[in-house]
């Protein structure tokens, strides 16, 4: 699992992700939208600036953007402080056109929180706050500096101190709204993302651990013949020789290796066989199969099985990697948590199947409980009496392991206390983590007819 932490990408380094064209583009409409806006205010409304100046700007613009685009390739990604030179280049700019063209009383002055959210999406915390109060320091100077706009009539066009007091704080409040709410935005699609990437990873390595297990165990089946042949020939070798002479030993020894080599592929080929010949298997065994990892980790796991229904019988089920992967890591957080007792049940009616597992453990912080399953958590301040400080860790699996489940059609419920489906006084120890996982049952068990096609169909013995 941590190298599966290691792979994935934090919103610190998003800076990394940018090309230098993307920018590029991003000034060339910028340049083109203030040449229109220039143009269409001094011929369609009469209004008197400065032009030379104006263009001035917009000129080191140009200039900058020609310049960028013949030393570097455009395909070059930007670091972060080439990002937020570029970025500030731009806010810098924009604030020099709008003090030659009223300041505040311009509208466009709102195009000030453009390159605030641009960092926010795509650079670290430090770099946004930073080109945040840069902006908010340019509309201040913007507010009592500027050269106002006038009209062909001489008339100064500016609003009332009131509303330029107003139009600062909304400026203010925009910069700092829409640039923690953009990098919050961004952060938890990027930790989503990230954590998806993980969840992929991971059943992928399941997957491939799964198939390698149906490859030893097509070998240990076609080797089986010759191993037995081996065995035989050596045993009646040995029958053959006299007592105590070499040839005699190096026949048994021959016999006990042949033994050894049908031991090993017998145990690398488990898997691999019941992933090959039993696609569908009844709901004990799955449950089964998930524990046993965690059967000898110096806590007792406690896996049992009741029907709701009149037949009683085990349903058969899908026997799929992720599903198993899943329960694996929900039963993995159990036997980690636990003072010394995990309970696994299971039950199933006529509608739903349902699986149980808890620990005898400290349980969930109760502050947290809304928030299992997401990825990643962050360290916050735990009360000073709570005994389960390495939850935070358990961000990502408990993702993966939602994550999983959810995709096979089960809905997952995280709590604390005592409830399960025992009764009495089997049910006072069962005080720690709780996790509730139920699925549709038409969606987990096999139709009869897939269950028989896994074993494939019986044959007669004679013809």
């Amino acid at each position: 699992m941590d190298s599966l932490l290691t792979a994935a990408t934090g919103p610190e380094t998003l800076g990394h992700w940018i090309r230098l064209r993307t920018l590029v583009l991003l000034r060339w409409w910028a340049v083109s939208g203030q040449i229109a806006a220039l143009v269409i205010g001094h011929l369609a409304f009469d209004l008197v600036f400065d032009v030379g100046l104006c263009f001035l700007v917009i000129g080191a613009s140009v200039i900058s953007n020609l310049a960028v685009s013949l030393v570097y390739p455009a395909t070059k990604r930007l670091n972060e402080p080439e990002n937020l030179l570029f970025v500030m280049f731009d806010l810098v700019q924009l604030g020099l056109m709008l003090y030659l063209t009223g300041g505040l009383n311009n509208p466009f002055s709102i195009l000030v929180v453009g390159p605030v959210i641009v960092s926010a999406s795509s650079l670290s915390a430090r770099s946004t706050i930073f080109l945040g109060l840069t902006a908010i320091a340019i509309v201040t100077v913007l507010l009592w500096f500027n050269v106002p706009l006038q009209t062909a009539q001489g008339f100064e066009l500016i609003m009332p101190e009131l509303f330029r007091v107003g139009f600062w704080f909304a400026l203010v409040i925009a910069v700092i709204f829409l640039g923690v709410y953009s990098r919050w935005v961004v952060s938890e699609m990027h930790a989503m993302s990230d954590a998806l990437q993980a969840t992929q990873m991971a059943l992928a390595r399941e997957q491939k651990l799964t198939d390698l297990g149906g490859v030893v165990a097509a070998a240990a089946h076609e080797l089986g013949t010759p191993l037995a042949t081996i065995k035989l020939t050596s045993s009646e070798l040995a029958d053959d020789l006299p007592d105590g002479s070499d040839a005699r030993e190096d026949a048994l020894l021959i016999r006990e290796q042949a033994d050894r080599c049908r031991d090993i592929l017998r145990s690398m080929g488990r898997a691999g066989k019941d992933d090959l010949h039993l696609r569908h298997t009844p709901l004990g065994a799955l449950v089964e199969e998930a524990a046993e990892p965690h059967m000898n980790r110096g806590k007792t796991v406690l896996v049992e099985h009741r029907a709701d229904d009149a037949t009683g019988q085990q349903p058969m089920v899908q026997r799929r990697s992720e599903i198993i992967h899943g329960l694996r890591n929900l039963i993995q957080n159990a036997v980690d948590f636990a003072a010394d007792t995990v309970w696994v049940e299971s039950r199933w009616d006529a509608d739903r199947i349902t699986l149980r597992i808890m620990d005898n453990g400290p349980g969930y912080p109760p502050h947290m409980l809304g928030r299992i399953g997401d990825p990643f958590m962050r360290r916050r301040a735990m009360p000073s009496d709570w005994l389960r400080p390495e939850y935070e860790g358990m961000g990502l699996g408990l993702f993966i392991a939602k994550t999983l489940l959810e995709r096979s059609g089960a809905d997952l419920s995280f709590a604390n206390g005592v409830d399960s489906f025992a009764a009495g006084h089997r049910k006072s120890a069962r005080s720690g983590a709780f996790v509730e996982v139920s699925w549709p049952r038409d969606r987990l068990e096999a139709e009869p007819d897939q269950a028989r096609a896994a074993l494939g169909e019986n044959q007669p013995i004679w013809r």
